[in-house]
C-alpha cells in the first residue's frame, strides 16, 4: 500500500517521568519519515495532529484518506501543511498545480479532494515534510515562497544559539485555522535551538530535523522545565512535543529543523519562558 498510518496516545508528565529510553522513544521518537512512495503517518492524540513524509519517485503520489479519519477523503475535515526538503517537486490540488522548490511551503485548506505530490526528477525526488490538523474552515491554498515568510533572527554565537527563524505557514502570513509551521536555520557554529526553552500549554508541537550532517547527531530535550529527559535523533527523524513540554536540542554540529504546531492559539509568541538556570 501506498498509505498506511499509526496512532499513539498522548502520554502525562507522571507516564513519561518513569519512562526508560525505548519507552520514551517508540512514544515520541517518528524514526523514518521518507520511504519512496509511500505516505506512512503518524497520528498522536495531542491535538489529533498528523506527521507524514511523500517522496515520490515512481510516479504522482496520491494524497489518500486512511480508516481514522472515517472521511470520504482526506481533506474532508483538515487542513495540510507541507516544506520540501528534497529535489525540485510539483502538487497538483484539485487539478491546479504548484511548483514547490527546496524550502518552499504549501497549505492546503479543509475541502481539497484530490492532493497529487510529483518530483521533477526522479534521481533527485522531491522530499515533501507533512502536518495536518482537523480543521473547520475551508481557507484558499498557497503557495509560501522563501521570501515571502516572515524572518526573525535571534541569539547569539557566544551563546552557541545563532539561529534563523522561518515563519513560512503561520497566521502573520496566511490564514490557517489552527496549523502553524516554519523552519528554524542554525548558523554555523551553533548548536542549540529554542533555548531558553518554553512551554506553551495552548498547543502541542512537532520537530523536524534534517541537513544534520553524516556521522552528527542532535540531542532533543523535552519533559518538564524540572524534569527534562532526552532523545538523540538523526537526519531526517521527528519527534512529538506534548503541550506540557518543553522542546529544544542541542546537536554536534550546526542543522535544520521545521516546527509545526496545532492548538486553540495561533500566537507565535505565546508561550511559557523557562529560565536557563532552573532547568533540571
Amino acid at each position: 500500500m501506498s498509505t498506511q498510518y499509526e496512532s499513539r496516545y498522548a502520554s502525562s508528565p507522571s507516564e513519561v517521568k518513569s519512562m526508560d529510553t525505548e519507552a520514551l522513544r517508540k512514544a515520541f521518537l517518528i524514526e523514518k519519515v521518507f520511504e519512496a512512495d509511500r505516505i506512512s503517518w503518524v497520528h498522536t492524540h495531542y491535538d489529533r495532529y498528523l506527521t507524514a513524509g511523500a517522496m515520490p519517485v515512481k510516479g504522482g503520489l496520491v494524497l489518500q484518506t486512511i480508516n481514522l479519519l472515517k472521511a470520504a477523503y482526506f481533506l474532508e475535515r483538515r487542513e495540510l501543511g507541507m516544506i520540501n526538503v528534497g529535489g525540485p517537486g510539483m502538487v497538483e490540488v484539485d487539478g491546479e498545480q504548484f511548483e514547490i522548490g527546496f524550502k518552499e511551503a504549501l497549505y492546503v485548506g479543509k475541502g481539497k479532494q484530490q492532493v497529487v505530490f510529483h518530483s521533477k526528477d526522479a534521481s533527485q525526488p522531491a522530499k515533501f515534510y507533512l502536518n495536518s490538523t482537523p480543521a473547520h474552515h475551508s481557507y484558499p491554498t498557497r503557495k509560501v515562497a522563501r521570501n515571502e515568510a516572515e524572518v526573525v533572527t535571534l541569539g547569539a554565537l557566544e551563546t552557541s544559539n545563532h539561529r534563523t527563524i522561518n515563519k513560512l505557514l503561520v497566521n502573520s502570513v496566511l490564514e490557517t485555522c489552527q496549523l502553524q509551521m516554519g523552519m528554524t536555520e542554525l548558523k554555523p557554529g551553533s548548536v542549540w535551538n529554542t533555548m531558553p526553552a518554553h512551554t506553551h500549554d495552548r498547543r502541542m508541537e512537532v520537530y523536524f530535523y534534517f541537513e544534520v550532517p553524516e556521522g552528527q547527531s542532535v540531542c532533543h530535550f523535552m519533559g518538564q522545565p524540572q524534569e527534562t529527559r532526552h532523545i538523540w535523533m538523526q537526519n531526517e527523524q521527528a519527534v512529538i512535543s506534548p503541550p506540557w513540554s518543553v522542546h529544544s536540542g542541542a546537536g554536534t554540529s550546526n542543522y535544520t529543523f521545521i516546527w509545526g504546531m496545532a492548538g486553540e492559539n495561533l500566537d507565535y509568541g505565546d508561550m511559557d519562558h523557562c529560565k536557563i538556570n532552573e532547568l533540571r
